[in-house]
């Protein structure tokens, strides 16, 4: 179902949940970087929006910042020139995975029973729903110039979509415990959260180019400075990748092991958020991390225009918060 709400007043926004850690399985401490680090309430948002019981997987497309929200199921759309919510569409079942925005539609990874992926187009807020669903909570979906990719059993089926027609119209094998894809420069790099490596796959014919071995359990990634960046939730750190000779030149420790989190780049910087610790800044030119913040908040986000768009998981909203305002950002 879908539901259009213009609204004169701030609102909020937010996306569906990442998968919880396993049932009775110690969710590692944070220490972070205790030298580098700020109360996450010294950065005053811009504008903050609640969009549901929970917010999670934020996503730009034109003039707008989509977010997946539970309370019911559903993403909303913010018009970022003017800051409002001014859409909402409901969802059959909860957006456990990243989106991706092309082809004039938002793409929702759904989970349940039956696991989907969903097609808003970006004109008429129209809602289908392809038979095609993700492998697991915490996973993601790629657009690249001519397909959709996304990772649909946790043997390492990538299924290469066809966004027209809604079909599948390449399957390529990856390594067992695949789950996260991204494209960037004609290649779809996937994480591999079960063994240590990302892979790289040439978009235009699915053919393997070869994979990287990373830090423990990596999940989500990012593209940015001739390289790919994941963060490895297994010890907390970041791994970047040159993305032309396929190589790791870099290891940077950030100290927040555990599920959930996001990574993004912008303008040279890394962002990395978890919650607890909602917001760590890398300098992409030094590999240095330059500060952290930590109090309550975090879990995905998305970098654009020196605006920061932020979910806190917990409370169900998602700020634009301008961090160059505080001394000492470069």
């Amino acid at each position: 179902m879908v539901n259009l709400r213009l609204r004169q007043s701030l609102v909020l926004v937010s996306l569906i949940v990442a998968a919880p850690a396993v049932a009775g399985e110690p969710i590692p401490a944070k220490p972070g970087l205790p030298d580098l680090q700020h109360d996450y309430a010294d950065l005053k948002p811009l504008a903050q929006f609640l969009v549901g019981e929970t917010a999670d997987w934020v996503q730009f497309t034109k003039g707008a910042v989509w977010v997946g929200a539970s309370g019911p199921f559903a993403v909303h759309q913010i018009d970022r020139d003017r800051n409002r919510d001014i859409a909402q569409v409901n969802l059959p079942g909860a957006a456990c995975a990243g989106l991706a925005a092309g082809f004039g539609s938002l793409w929702v990874p759904l989970c349940g029973d039956k696991p989907a992926l969903a097609r808003i187009n970006l004109k008429t807020y129209r809602l289908s729903v392809l038979p095609i669903g993700p492998a697991a909570a915490e996973g993601g979906i790629a657009a690249s110039l001519d397909s959709l990719w996304l990772v649909t059993d946790s043997s390492g089926s990538l299924a290469r979509i066809d966004p027209q027609k809604g079909t599948i119209r390449q399957t390529v094998t990856l390594p067992a415990g695949s789950f996260n894809p991204i494209f960037s420069d004609g290649v779809i790099w996937v994480s591999c959260f079960a063994g240590n490596t990302v892979t790289a796959i040439d978009a235009r014919s699915g053919r393997l180019l070869g994979s990287v071995t990373v830090g423990p359990h990596p999940r989500f990634l990012t593209a940015g400075a001739g390289s790919i960046w994941t963060l490895n939730q297994g010890d907390g750190t970041v791994s970047r990748i040159d993305s032309k000779r396929r190589r790791l030149t870099a290891t940077i420790a950030l100290g927040l092991p555990g599920p959930g989190g996001d990574i993004a780049f912008a303008d040279g910087r890394v962002w990395v958020t978890m919650s607890g610790v909602p917001l760590t800044l890398i300098d992409a030119a030094t590999n240095r991390p330059l500060r952290q913040w930590v109090g309550p908040g975090g879990d995905s986000l998305r970098v654009d225009h020196r605006t920061v768009w932020l979910t806190d998981y917990k409370a169900g909203t998602v700020s634009r918060i301008v961090p160059w305002n505080q001394r000492g950002i470069p």
